[in-house]
C-alpha cells in the first residue's frame, strides 16, 4: 500500500519549522550555523558548535557539552522514548492503532528526533524560548491533518524530557567522578 499525503500536508509541512532563528540569542555565525543544521535536519556537529563556544576552544560552556552528549546519545533517547509510547498505548502500532502500517509509526519516532534535534539548537544557542509560534501552530494543524494521536506524542515527549535530563545527569555525574 502506497501512502499520499494530502495536498493540505504538503503545504503545512514545510511552515511546520518549530525553530525560530530570529528569537536565538547568539551572534549571527552561529545562528547561520544553526539554521544551516535545521534545513538539512541534523543535529549541530562539532563544526557547526565552534562559533558557540565561549573564547576557551577546548573546554566547551557546560550548555555545549549537554547538546553534544544528547546529540550523541539521540538514538538511545529516541528508542527509550519509543518505548514507553508503546509500553502506555499497547496495541498502538498495531493493526487498528493510531500509529498503524508502520510508516505512521516510523513518523512518529522520526518527530521525537525531530524535537529533540530542535531542543539542541535552543541548548547550544543558550535560548529557553526558542521556538517558533507560528511553526508550532502549523504543526497543529500538520497534526490533525495526519491524524497524529496527540495523547501518545505528549506522553513520547514528556519520555523525551525524562531520558534526556537522565542522560545529562549520567553525563555530569561521569564528569564530577573524573575530577574528585
Amino acid at each position: 500500500m502506497t501512502f499520499q499525503l494530502s495536498d493540505r500536508a504538503q503545504q503545512l509541512i514545510p511552515l511546520a519549522r518549530i525553530v525560530s532563528s530570529a528569537r536565538l540569542g547568539v551572534g549571527q555565525a552561529a545562528i547561520a550555523r544553526i539554521q544551516a543544521a535545521d534545513d538539512e535536519g541534523r543535529y549541530l556537529t562539532d563544526e557547526d558548535l565552534e562559533p558557540l563556544r565561549a573564547g576557551d576552544s577546548k573546554n566547551l560552556s557546560p550548555n555545549l557539552a549537554w547538546v553534544v552528549a544528547l546529540r550523541d546519545q539521540a538514538e538511545a533517547i529516541v528508542t527509550d522514548a519509543r518505548k514507553v509510547v508503546l509500553d502506555t498505548y499497547p496495541g498502538i502500532a498495531e493493526p487498528g492503532g493510531d500509529l498503524h502500517p508502520a510508516f505512521r509509526a516510523e513518523a512518529c519516532w522520526r518527530d521525537f528526533w525531530h524535537f529533540l534535534r530542535c531542543v539542541t539548537y535552543g541548548m547550544a544557542s543558550g535560548t529557553p524560548e526558542f521556538t517558533s509560534t507560528e511553526g508550532l501552530g502549523y504543526m497543529n494543524e500538520l497534526y490533525q491533518e495526519l491524524k497524529v494521536p496527540l495523547p501518545a506524542m505528549v506522553t513520547g515527549l514528556e519520555a523525551l524530557k525524562r531520558e534526556s535530563l537522565s542522560w545529562l545527569q549520567q553525563q555530569e555525574n561521569t564528569e564530577m567522578g573524573s575530577i574528585a
